[in-house]
């Protein structure tokens, strides 16, 4: 089973492809600059799972910049 589920993000950020989005470019962020992540204790070990756990979290939001 996935955490969290794509139903659960789904009610952070309602569209599926601004969810992607968002957590590709948070997961590209944390391997150029070896960030650890926003959290303590992440379930994911990789990248994108560390980065959908912060949305679902709260600790990442969608920002309005388009860069």
């Amino acid at each position: 089973m996935l955490y969290p589920s794509i139903d659960n993000l789904l009610l952070v950020i309602d569209s599926k492809y601004s969810l992607v989005t968002v957590a590709a470019r948070r997961a590209r962020q944390m391997q150029k600059d070896h960030d650890p992540g926003t959290m303590d204790d992440f379930k994911s070990h990789k990248a994108v799972g560390k980065a959908l756990e912060e949305i679902y979290a709260g600790n990442l939001v969608m920002g309005t910049d388009n860069k």
